[in-house]
């Protein structure tokens, strides 16, 4: 599959509330600050939870709303980086991914195809090699699972 000049441009930033991901998100406005044709997608994912995992549907209801309120104030935040950064405000988006996901990783891959990005960036989590062994690093997976797209893992 050969790139477009536009798909190069779309630029999608895979975000939680860790300063690993402010970090990825400062690294990607310096970068591109006063460079024009940029598309940024600000992304989070939040993994549904099995059915089972809520008592009643109310309480179901409650934590999407909390969670969803909780995640959006994270993206407005980052949103607001880029547009202090002199953006343009239709050039940058958020996007709230609730989501069954066998993993994160796959996750972020899947909603980079469905945006068509050419470039994913991440903030690697700083995981022991324990946990990267019991758990898998969301890093490592996309970097060994991304296909027609560059990855930058800012740390």
């Amino acid at each position: 599959m050969s790139l477009t000049m536009k798909h190069l441009r779309n630029i999608l930033i895979a975000v939680d509330e860790s300063e690993n991901a402010k970090r990825a998100v400062l690294y990607v406005r310096d970068l591109l600050t006063g460079l024009e044709g940029f598309h940024i997608s600000i992304i989070t994912i939040i993994p549904e939870p099995s059915e089972d995992y809520f008592a009643s549907d109310d309480e179901k209801s409650l934590w999407i709303e909390q969670t969803q309120a909780k995640a959006q104030k994270v993206l407005e935040g980052f949103r607001q980086l880029f547009i202090q950064g002199k953006f343009r405000e239709e050039n940058v988006a958020t996007h709230i991914v609730f989501k069954e996901c066998i993993s994160i990783g796959e996750c972020i891959l899947d909603e980079q195809k469905k945006r068509s990005c050419g470039t994913v960036v991440i903030g690697r989590r700083g995981i022991s090699k324990k946990e990267e062994f019991i758990f898998g690093s969301t890093s490592n997976k996309i970097l060994h699972s991304a296909k027609d797209c560059s990855i930058w893992v800012i740390e």
